[in-house]
């Protein structure tokens, strides 16, 4: 096993990839900017690294300064966490010529999932059900108004490199293709340095559900079912919760070997997601692989008592997986605690934690790196926790899910805790009819 393990990231995930090295009898190095020396992350690992100043451009994305974190407290393997490094083919390629083993994908295999065109000709070709729109890269306009007459409208121009909402236009006619081509190509050109767009069918009411899987070196894989992340404000998950309440047991059975064909097709070694849309009629379709650890993946641990990070560790170094897909014993639920104002239209509120008390009792897990006292930095993302809770059935865990947020106090900045409160209390989320679209049709 590795003995001591660097991780390239910052905040919650930081901690809990530190926590669960100790429980493994493995070293850990924190790396960290100057805006976060008195992280918690930096704290409770056995050596911490300064790598840069606050940009994240130059300390958390700063390739060279972390692997020099890495060969001066002679670390042999690094774990990116999510987000910054964590899908970058060319951080996991440097890592390999240096010796250090990327807890992660590998660079030719991040290279063709991060490819969203690529990506979805891999999976037509193993079976696995995919939006109907352009073969590859669109040319042109007029190449983009071709396939939109061909498919049907409504359509989705989008960035073959885009994420998180950006680069992606709904089109209902030509003009509206017309007018959004220009600009979201610029919008993705700015964002991912590629402005290649491809076009896909728009699905109406759509489901965001994915399928977590793992998979070994021997090319083996298995799945650990779903979570639905359908709750999303432009296209940023707000709650998860596994099992899904769309969910039955023969879409459950599809879905999952759909998402171990996808993961065999390109021999996948480690955990990663594989995400779809699921109509009204539960039809599902490939949207992406992400080939990482996710934000949400602490649900699935609490309904099939498993560690993933301890998982994903192992698959690095190279043991086989059990080789049985795992399904929920309870339902849990996920509340991204944001730094953000609700009631201001989720503006930002970095600032000094002035007073801090996480929830407790039975089924309440809290992941969080802030305290008393700690200066929440403006040069990061903004969540600052997640408030997990898991019961035996949906409605005692949304229960449960109320009576913690009540307990949770942060004060000296605005959280999204208040916009929680209320989406738990409101009566189209208790009874499971949302979409996607849910947070444009209410208010919360």
């Amino acid at each position: 096993m590795f003995k001591k393990i660097l991780i390239a990231n910052r905040g919650e995930i930081a901690l809990r990839v530190i926590r669960t090295c100790k429980e493994m009898g493995i070293k850990t190095v924190a790396v960290y900017s100057t805006a976060d020396a008195e992280s918690l992350h930096v704290r409770f690992a056995d050596e911490a690294v300064c790598i840069g100043p606050a940009q994240s451009a130059q300390s958390y994305l700063n390739i060279p300064n972390i692997i020099a974190a890495a060969e001066i407290t002679n670390a042999d393997a690094i774990h990116p966490g999510y987000g910054f490094l964590s899908e970058n083919a060319q951080f996991s390629r440097v890592c390999g010529e240096n010796d250090i083993k990327f807890i992660g994908a590998s660079p030719e295999m991040i290279e063709a999932m991060g490819d969203k065109a690529s990506a979805k000709s891999t999976m037509k070709a193993a079976g696995v059900p995919t939006i109907p729109g352009s073969e590859g890269i669109l040319e042109d306009l007029e190449d983009a108004l071709a396939c939109a007459k061909e498919i049907g409208y409504p359509v989705m121009l989008k960035a073959t490199a885009g994420g998180g909402g950006r680069g992606m236009r709904v089109c209902h006619n030509d003009e509206d293709t017309a007018d959004a081509w220009d600009t979201t190509r610029r919008e993705a050109g700015a964002a991912f340095g590629n402005d290649g767009m491809y076009l896909e069918k728009f699905v109406t009411e759509p489901r965001h559900i994915e399928i977590q899987i793992a998979g070994d070196r021997n090319g083996k894989c298995c799945h650990l079912s779903e979570r639905d992340c359908s709750i999303q404000r432009r296209h940023q998950k707000l709650v998860e919760e596994t099992p899904s309440p769309f969910m039955t047991d023969d879409l459950r059975e599809k879905m999952g070997q759909a998402a171990i064909a996808a993961g065999e097709a390109v021999n996948y070694e480690g955990v990663g997601t594989v995400e779809f849309l699921v109509d009204a009629d539960r039809n599902f379709y490939f949207m992406e692989m992400n080939t990482r650890i996710q934000v949400e993946h602490t649900i699935t641990e609490e309904v099939i008592d498993y560690d993933l990070i301890k998982e994903q560790i192992k698959l690095a170094h190279g043991d086989p997986i059990s080789g049985r897909n795992y399904y929920p014993k309870m339902h849990a639920i996920q509340c991204r605690i944001n730094a953000e104002d609700p009631d201001r239209n989720f503006a930002p509120s970095p600032g000094t934690v002035t007073d801090y008390h996480g929830p407790g009792g039975h089924g309440i897990r809290i992941d969080t790196h802030v305290y008393a006292g700690y200066r929440i930095p403006p040069h990061y993302d903004s969540m600052v926790a997640k408030l997990i809770v898991v019961a035996q059935t949906r409605e005692e865990a949304i229960t449960k899910m109320q009576r913690a947020l009540d307990e949770y106090i942060i004060e000296g900045v605005k959280t999204t805790i208040p916009f929680h409160q209320r989406l738990m209390r409101n009566e189209r989320f208790r009874s499971g009819n949302f979409t996607t679209k849910f947070l444009e049709e209410e208010t919360i």
